[in-house]
């Protein structure tokens, strides 16, 4: 059976939720190898749960300090050495910049952020706003595709999850822009945004007051996620943000509170599998996108429902 390249993020020290997806989905096209930059003894056990035979551990100082070019070396050594199925990476700002030079490294076709991956490597992207959906297939080189988190449940399949050292050879040219600061993030027990099963999300609505929201994404273990409105006005970092030029999201539910539903936010999260609308205007365009709608004061409802499902939870 073919090998499977799949880069694996890992956040906190922990295998971050899309990257099991990945070993998921990896296993439909071959036998998954999770990449992993830096140490991989604490998360090979987690990463064999999930399927993978092997570990490749690239543990190189220049990966950190230099911007996704030593990641290209590394994965494209990889590729010359293994010869695989395919290369998978979970999407992000970092891992779509890697996956696009690979590609080009490679001479192959890139797909970026696939909603599915079917056995072939063919696959399902959600386009144009969402409105479209669409199957595709690289039909030159070793392709390489990046995936939305949310779109499969993990699931087990016990495998050996050896870890083995990868040794690579970072080329000068990949060291030409050098990580001199990065943001600090600030802990919030919170699940990161584009992986968040749940999200709920404030918008000018608000007024500047997040603690409805934030309460409710609490209560029910989500993330926060903003509107560019409400970013825009310096209510919420733009880290938050959720839209064409924020984060894209597709979890499970997607609460959304004072947000008007402009297309540029509509971009970001109409292709999550539930959406709930709160918003005192009843003509407010995203009632159109809705599974359910409320038409209502957003400080007076997030309240009620946070007591609610706290009530549940005993």
């Amino acid at each position: 059976m073919s090998q499977v390249l799949v880069v694996v993020d890992i956040h906190d020290g922990h295998v971050t939720k899309p990257s099991l997806e990945l070993l998921t989905l990896a296993r439909r096209i071959g036998e998954p190898a999770a990449v992993v930059f830096g140490e991989a003894a604490g998360v090979a056990e987690t990463l064999g749960k999930y399927g993978a035979a092997r570990v490749l551990e690239a543990n190189d100082p220049a990966i950190d300090e230099f911007l996704v070019g030593p990641k290209v070396d590394v994965l494209t050594q990889l590729v010359e050495a293994e010869s695989p199925a395919a290369v998978l990476l979970p999407t992000g700002l970092d891992n779509k910049e890697v996956a696009g030079r690979l590609a080009v490294r490679l001479d192959s076709g890139l797909i970026t952020e696939a909603v599915n991956i079917e056995e072939g490597a063919a696959t399902v992207q959600s386009v144009f706003a969402g409105n479209w959906t669409v199957s595709a297939q690289v039909t030159r080189g070793v392709p390489v595709i990046t995936t939305k988190p949310n779109t499969v449940a993990p699931e087990e399949a016990p495998a050996a999850g050896a870890v083995e050292q990868v040794s690579v050879s970072i080329a000068d040219t990949s060291k030409g822009a050098k990580v001199v600061a990065s943001e600090e993030k600030q802990a919030s027990g919170r699940p990161e945004l584009p992986e968040a099963a749940i999200v709920v999300s404030g918008g000018r609505g608000t007024g500047g007051n997040f603690e409805p929201v934030e309460a409710l994404a609490d209560a029910l273990g989500a993330a926060v996620g903003a509107s560019r409105a409400a970013v825009d006005s310096g209510w919420y970092p733009h880290a938050y943000q959720v839209g064409q030029t924020g984060k894209t999201v597709s979890p499970q539910l997607y609460i959304a509170n004072g947000i008007s539903g402009a297309i540029q936010h509509r971009a970001g999260m109409q292709t999550s599998k539930a959406i709930v609308v709160v918003n005192k205007d009843p003509e407010a365009p995203l009632f159109e996108l809705a599974d359910l709608g409320v038409v209502g004061d957003l400080h007076t409802v997030l309240p009620a429902v946070t007591e609610q499902v706290k009530a549940k939870k005993g």
